[in-house]
């Protein structure tokens, strides 16, 4: 879904896009700008996971950040997590912890395969791709994936918890 434009990767980073778009060699990559669904889950897991690390966890959340993952591409994930010290970089060229990814009605699941596989190489720990219309998350690490069959998103080291009902009860509210 890119464009036919082709600009510098200084004007990409000098540039607002309405949405923000991607970047990979030269090429901008239109992202889906998603629909009221995926607003509140992300104002959701932000929240959350900003709470957390108001009860202390060793954790910063960004939502709809550039992130550098190789020379000349960059990618932006619906919420990322680092762990402690976050790096402090306009532009982090540091993986995250974990990229949340939350799919709206456009996406193409090779497209956003994709990107979990470039995540996954760039060294994300953990990537949660989150679908509002099934109500389900499936986790992505570098030794496979699963489906959250119970509900609840985990990580280690360190060990967060995310239960998704709550998170999903915001769609109905």
């Amino acid at each position: 879904m890119g464009t036919s434009l082709l600009v510098s990767e200084q004007e990409y980073l000098t540039t607002s896009y309405e949405p923000d778009c991607e970047y990979d060699d030269g090429e901008l990559l239109e992202r889906n700008a998603g629909e009221l669904p995926q607003g509140i889950l992300q104002l959701e897991f932000g929240g959350f996971l900003g709470d957390l690390r108001k009860q202390g966890r060793l954790i910063r959340a960004a939502v709809e950040t550039r992130i550098r993952i190789a020379p000349r591409k960059y990618r932006i994930p619906d919420v990322c997590v680092y762990k402690e010290p976050a790096p402090r970089d306009r532009v982090p060229s540091t993986p995250p912890f974990i990229a949340i990814e939350i799919l709206s009605p456009e996406d193409r699941m090779s497209r956003v395969r994709k990107k979990i596989d470039e995540y996954l190489a760039f060294g994300v720990s953990y990537v949660w791709l989150i679908d509002p219309e099934r109500r389900r998350a499936d986790v992505y690490t570098a030794s496979g994936f699963y489906e959250a069959k119970d509900g609840v998103l985990r990580t280690e080291n360190p060990p967060i918890e995310v239960p998704l009902a709550g998170l999903f009860q915001a769609l109905d509210d």
